[in-house]
């Protein structure tokens, strides 16, 4: 079994890698997606989205990252592929599955799900490019509106030479929503097991994990929204652990402030607190109480001594 820990653009970056990956038993990394336009872009782009390509693209507890882009001209996929695999990318990811409609509206993500024809040419350029070896994934949804095709999609990526697929079970239009979540879509797509599937959606504890596995018939997971409503989900889904408890979470908490005062990102740190907090306040209730005590500070000298607070009258109960 292999849990991945999946892409969301703007709040899985190099630092929460680094911090989920240091108490998870994640077996893989995939990035925020890089945008592919019309050239081979330049060695820094790729280390501002992974710095990890210092470090033989391995988070520092040791995970492997891959490198995931998002376009549609697949002479440029094929190009930047062939450069982030020769930066040291654990292979390659290709993003047919994100619903952001700037994303969309350019006819790249969730946009190319209406033409499977264009996913195809895009993943075996990429193939081509990059040799036989080496592991080309494709991360998809079940369509654009109809689930029925899935199919042709799943079709698309096995006959252009995917190592991999990854399939959020749901369309582009139903978004995030819970009660559209089609699991056995997955299991339907998997039966002859053509190509190794990767499940994803509505992952969020361990008989989530459990009850995904046996109705996509996949062993493979891929969590996202889920590692940050329960920072150690991947333990979680992977060798049943109980969940974190609020106390050991302020202490994540507090190490994450540390890594954004350091970090390059730091003058963005109280927007990212609120953004994790709107997430762990699914998990744990204490969530809201430090949410509100925050909401309106905007400094970070004025947010951590709130959460010392929190962790002192935690202390104390």
């Amino acid at each position: 079994m292999r849990v991945i820990l999946g892409p969301m653009e703007g709040v899985i970056d190099a630092l929460m890698r680094e911090l989920l990956t240091e108490i998870n038993d994640y077996d893989l990394c995939v990035t925020e997606f890089i945008r592919i336009v019309d050239q081979r872009l330049p060695t820094r782009v790729f280390k501002r989205f992974c710095p990890e390509l210092d470090h033989h693209c391995l988070t520092p507890s040791g995970t492997p990252v891959r490198i995931q882009l998002l376009g549609q001209d697949p002479i440029w996929m094929a190009e930047n592929a062939v450069k982030a695999l020769e930066l040291g990318s654990h292979g390659i990811d290709l993003n047919f599955g994100c619903p952001a409609k700037t994303v969309n509206k350019n006819r790249g993500g969730a946009a190319l799900l209406k033409d499977p024809e264009a996913i195809y040419n895009v993943i075996h350029s990429a193939r081509e490019a990059i040799g036989k070896e080496a592991t080309l994934s494709a991360k998809v949804r079940l369509g654009w509106d109809d689930p029925a095709d899935a199919e042709e999609i799943y079709d698309a990526v096995a006959n252009a030479g995917a190592s991999e697929i990854v399939v959020h079970a749901r369309t582009k239009e139903d978004g995030y929503k819970a009660e559209k979540i089609k699991w056995e879509r997955l299991g339907e797509l998997n039966k002859n097991q053509r190509l190794p599937l990767i499940a994803n959606g509505e992952i969020w504890n361990y008989q989530d994990g459990q009850k995904c596995q046996q109705m996509t018939n996949s062993e493979d997971l891929m969590i996202c929204r889920g590692a940050l409503a329960t920072p150690n989900l991947g333990n979680v889904v992977k060798n049943n652990q109980p969940p974190m408890s609020w106390s050991e979470l302020l202490e994540l908490l507090d190490k994450y402030s540390q890594y954004e005062l350091a970090g390059y990102k730091s003058l963005y740190f109280p927007n990212r607190l609120k953004q994790w907090l709107s997430y762990l306040k699914r998990s744990y209730p204490e969530a809201h109480t430090l949410f509100s005590d925050i909401r309106r500070l905007t400094t970070q000298e004025a947010i951590l001594p709130i959460l010392q607070q929190h962790r002192e009258k935690n202390s104390d109960i």
